[in-house]
C-alpha cells in the first residue's frame, strides 16, 4: 500500500460519500478504492468508515484522521509544487464553472486568450447559471456573482458588478414611472428565481430595505429578464454587464436611479481544504488581470 494514494484515495471517498463516485474521478476502478481504504484501516487498526447498503459515513476517528490527511496532502502538493514552479511551464487540465451571461460577455474572450497563452493547460468550461458542488463534481474553480458568499466558500474577489433598475419607455408611458422603491409593489416586477425573488432591497438613506415586489414572470437568466422587460413586460433590477446595451440603444430607460440596490460581487470560488495547484492560481491571476483593465478601460 502507498500510503499518500490510499490517503488522498480516502479523502476523496469522504468528501464525495461514494467509493464508486470517487473511483470514476480518480481514474481507477472501484475495486482499487475499496481495497486502498481497506488496507489503510487495516493499518491504523480502526474503522475510518461505516458502510451499510444505503450511507457511507466517516466514523469519529475517521473524521479526525480526514482532516490530519488534508493538512499532509496539501503539504505534499505545496513541497512538490514550490519546487517545479520556478522552472516548470503551467500545464494539466482545469475544470472551470461560469455563470452563462457574465461567461459569455466578459470571460470568454480573455479565456480564449488564456488558452492561447498557455498551450499545455487544457481547459473544460462549464457554462451554466446553477450553483455547482465543487468537490462533488470535481470543479478546480467557480467563477461566481454574488451580493452574498456562502458559509465556509474559499474564494478571492475579482470584481465588482451594479445592479440598475430598468423599464421599457412603452411600459413607463403605460403605467406610470415608480419614484421611490414602495411604489414597485404596483407594478408587474421581472426577477430572478429564488426564495427572494419577492423582496427587493434598496439603500435608503444609510440603509439598505427590503421592498415587496409582484410578478408573474420569472426565471433563472437575466437575458430573458432583460428581453422580458425590453419587450415592455415590466420593470427589472439587472447587473450592468447584461443591461448596459439595452439602455445604450434605448429599449430600457433607468429608473429609481437615487435608491443604489446592493452590489454584487465577482468572486473566484474554489474548493475548500485544498491545495490550490499552480495552474488554477495563474488563471486566477489571469482573470482578475484581466477585469480590472477592462473595468479601468471602461471607466476612462
Amino acid at each position: 500500500m502507498d500510503r499518500l494514494d490510499a490517503m488522498q484515495l480516502y479523502v476523496r471517498v469522504a468528501e464525495l460519500g461514494s467509493f464508486s463516485a470517487a473511483a470514476r474521478q480518480m481514474g481507477v476502478a472501484r475495486s482499487v478504492v475499496t481495497r486502498q481504504v481497506a488496507a489503510l484501516e487495516s493499518h491504523l487498526g480502526v474503522k475510518l468508515m461505516a458502510r451499510s447498503t444505503r450511507k457511507l459515513a466517516v466514523t469519529s476517528a475517521g473524521a479526525a484522521y480526514l482532516e490530519k490527511c488534508r493538512v499532509i496532502l496539501n503539504l505534499v502538493e505545496t513541497a512538490e509544487s514550490d519546487v517545479g514552479e520556478a522552472r516548470q511551464t503551467p500545464r494539466g487540465a482545469i475544470r472551470l464553472s461560469v455563470p452563462l451571461s457574465y461567461g459569455f460577455k466578459r470571460l470568454a474572450p480573455k479565456l480564449l486568450d488564456f488558452a492561447l497563452a498557455y498551450p499545455e493547460i487544457t481547459l473544460e468550461l462549464d457554462f451554466s447559471d446553477r450553483r455547482t458542488n465543487l468537490i462533488e463534481e470535481g470543479i478546480d474553480l467557480a467563477i461566481r456573482i454574488t451580493a452574498q458568499l456562502e458559509p465556509g466558500d474559499v474564494a478571492r474577489r475579482l470584481a465588482t458588478e451594479r445592479m440598475v433598475v430598468v423599464a421599457a419607455p412603452a411600459y413607463l408611458d403605460r403605467h406610470g414611472t415608480p419614484l421611490h422603491p414602495a411604489e414597485l409593489i404596483h407594478h408587474e416586477c421581472l426577477g430572478y428565481t429564488g426564495s427572494s425573488r419577492h423582496n427587493w432591497q434598496f439603500r435608503i438613506s444609510d440603509t439598505f430595505e427590503s421592498f415587496a415586489v409582484r410578478s408573474r414572470l420569472s426565471a433563472s437568466n437575466g437575458e430573458v429578464l432583460a428581453e422580458a422587460a425590453a419587450s415592455a413586460l415590466g420593470v427589472t433590477c439587472q447587473p450592468q454587464f447584461i443591461i448596459a446595451e439595452y439602455i445604450a440603444d434605448g429599449r430600457v430607460r433607468q429608473i429609481l436611479a437615487d435608491f443604489p440596490l446592493p452590489e454584487l460581487g465577482v468572486y473566484a470560488v474554489l474548493p475548500g481544504n485544498r491545495y490550490i495547484p499552480h495552474r488554477v492560481r495563474v488563471l486566477m491571476d489571469w482573470l482578475a488581470h484581466g477585469i480590472a483593465n477592462e473595468t479601468l478601460s471602461r471607466s476612462a
